[in-house]
């Protein structure tokens, strides 16, 4: 009687886990298909915190020189205190050096030659869950799906790589499902798709 009743509520218990999990899968299925194509043709790089600027102004070398963008997203050059650079691009951030030594000589002409690229948190492509490698990067132009995962190693041996979650937070953070067991795994190239600025692909685990 006894095990019986074992047997009889294990039994629940696994149908009840096996239903969950089955709602899970449902739910993340139910995620419609990533676009293949998503950059935009008028993107700019925009500088962020560990980019490296290398400001240049004409004429006057004793000014020109390479400085980090801080933590704080701000800049510190010759006759150049605590500038906002995060999420400027090049030739804006070049603009406010002019004003700011404009003080200082006259009709100063300035540009920025950004290195080191790393760009703003909010444009930066995260990797979680089973990536060999989990990680940020920063964005690129044209930066497929193939090319992150290149980057992140590819799958762990106990991925789910095709109940793989996108959310596109330049979208509201929309969710989409990518398929990137087929891609990596199968060479299916039509699994492949243009990452966004800020996108995060999220890897479950398999449970089977």
């Amino acid at each position: 009687m006894f095990v019986s009743l074992y047997g009889g509520v294990g039994t629940a218990l696994r149908w009840v886990v096996i239903g969950m999990l089955g709602a899970l899968l449902s739910a993340c299925s139910s995620y419609p298909p990533a676009p293949t194509m998503a950059a935009s043709p008028d993107y700019n790089y925009l500088i962020g915190p560990g980019d490296m600027v290398n400001i240049v102004v004409w004429r006057n070398p004793e000014l020109s020189m390479s400085v980090p963008v801080r933590p704080d997203g701000k800049i510190t050059a010759p006759l150049v205190e605590d500038l906002p650079a995060m999420g400027k691009n090049p030739s804006a951030l070049a603009r406010d050096i002019e004003g700011a030594l404009g003080q200082f000589i006259r009709d100063p002409v300035v540009t920025v030659i950004v290195t080191g690229f790393v760009g703003p948190y909010s444009e930066q492509i995260r990797v979680v869950g089973e990536a060999a490698k989990p990680q940020t990067l920063p964005y690129k132009q044209n930066m497929t799906l193939l090319d992150v995962m290149i980057v992140v190693g590819g799958l762990t041996d106990f991925s789910d790589g095709n109940a793989t979650t996108l959310l596109r937070s330049a979208e509201g953070n929309k969710q989409y499902r990518v398929r990137v067991g087929d891609l990596i795994k199968r060479g299916d190239v039509s699994a492949n798709v243009e990452m966004k600025p800020g996108d995060v692909l999220i890897i479950p685990r398999s449970w089977f």
